[in-house]
């Protein structure tokens, strides 16, 4: 299984993850005309090789014409439909897109279709975003890791004024993402960054076991006194053919309560970050009929599914266990449909071919969109995915 590491010791933003794709091996060529392709006038890829803190690392610099354009995610989003990239690629840059249109929405009390991209909607961070979307699909991994994230500490001037680090709509897109602690005072994570790992990365923590095939280094275009100013990106394999990892079962037994509380309380779970829950029918003590409902979670959301539970079930007590996981090698890919393209995930059994399974949320968007049944959908999305073109 093919496996990245982004160990981000000073941070993450987009030209420095560009930057290390290209050191790892992703042609600059390719990135290149990729971007060239979205309509932006004159914009070019410039790299050099530069030393942080006596480390040598890849800095990148997206030159291009001046301009004082204030974009909508709309207008990305067509620019990307019309530039000459796969599917995939342009799923992917549309959805870091919309990871930074919820949080500016979020944080400014706006919609997505209002909020206006400043800083992101600039041509150097569509290049970073775009890029990144291309030189993921070129390096075809199945899973990504990243270390926990440092943001930096400070203030910093923005569109809106001087906010303090992490900006926030940085702070916003990083809501569930382990962070960790960071006395430089700069900004180290940016909102291009931010996205970037809250949408393409499977799993934070340490470096996964793996035999280490290629290492690229990316450089911020600071200088820090403290350390070096770089991001990592670790290419490998590991033997294993099945992802794993921990979760934790949250679970109780209820019996005076009705079957509308139980749901929404179920709801209420996922909503707030539940990986899972299910409720299952149980024979009680002095023969009550009852309800078990369970909950799996991140060890991060344990409290939170707990709280929920007492609040919501009215339980005296619940138990909780870790347990380990199994699943099948996962990634994400689009296929195009004569509805449009459709996001799903490619699934791996080990020694046989993949197979796709469409999400759920596009095939409805693009159902109600032409006014057809689901099923429909599902199948024109199976019909169009061709295992001989990964």
């Amino acid at each position: 299984m093919k496996i990245a590491y982004l160990d981000c010791p000073s941070g993450i933003a987009g030209d420095m993850t560009l930057a290390a794709m290209i050191d790892a091996g992703v042609p600059l060529e390719l990135l290149q005309q990729g971007i060239a392709s979205l309509g932006l006038p004159g914009v070019r890829l410039a790299v050099e090789e530069v030393k942080r803190h006596g480390f040598r690392a890849l800095h990148l610099t997206v030159e291009h014409e001046p301009e004082h354009a204030h974009r909508h995610l709309h207008h990305i989003d067509a620019m990307i439909d019309a530039g000459d990239l796969t599917a995939a690629q342009k799923e992917l840059a549309k959805r870091i897109f919309l990871k930074v249109g919820e949080a500016e929405a979020k944080v400014h009390g706006s919609t997505l279709q209002k909020v206006h991209f400043h800083e992101v909607g600039a041509v150097d961070s569509i290049a970073d975003i775009v890029g990144a979307a291309i030189g993921w699909d070129y390096l075809g991994v199945d899973r990504i890791v990243c270390s926990p994230v440092p943001t930096g500490t400070g203030y910093i001037e923005i569109a809106h004024g001087r906010c303090s680090v992490p900006a926030p709509a940085t702070a916003e897109i990083l809501k569930g993402i382990p962070l960790a602690a960071s006395d430089v005072p700069f900004e180290l994570t940016t909102p291009t960054g931010a996205a970037i790992v809250a949408t393409i990365v499977d799993q934070f923590g340490p470096l996964p076991a793996m035999q280490i095939d290629r290492i690229g280094y990316g450089a911020g275009t600071r200088e820090l006194k403290s350390q070096a100013n770089i991001i990592r990106l670790i290419l490998g394999e590991t033997a294993d053919p099945l992802d794993s990892d921990q979760v934790w079962v949250v679970e109780t037994n209820l019996d005076d309560i009705s079957g509308e509380v139980i749901g929404h309380a179920s709801n209420l779970l996922l909503e707030k970050g539940a990986l899972d829950v299910y409720s299952t029918s149980i024979q009680m003590k002095k023969n009550r009929p009852g309800v078990q409902l369970t909950v799996l979670c991140d060890a991060a959301d344990l409290a939170k599914m707990e709280r929920i539970l007492f609040r919501e079930t009215g339980t005296l007590g619940v138990r909780r266990f870790p347990v380990s996981r199994h699943k099948l090698v996962r990634r994400e890919h689009a296929v195009e449909t004569a509805f449009g393209a459709v996001a799903g995930k490619l699934a791996w059994i080990e020694g046989g071919p993949a197979s796709f399974s469409p999400e759920y949320e596009a095939c409805r968007v693009l159902a109600a969109k032409h006014d057809k049944p689901l099923r429909e959908i599902y199948d024109a999305a199976q019909a169009a995915f061709d295992p001989n073109s990964l």
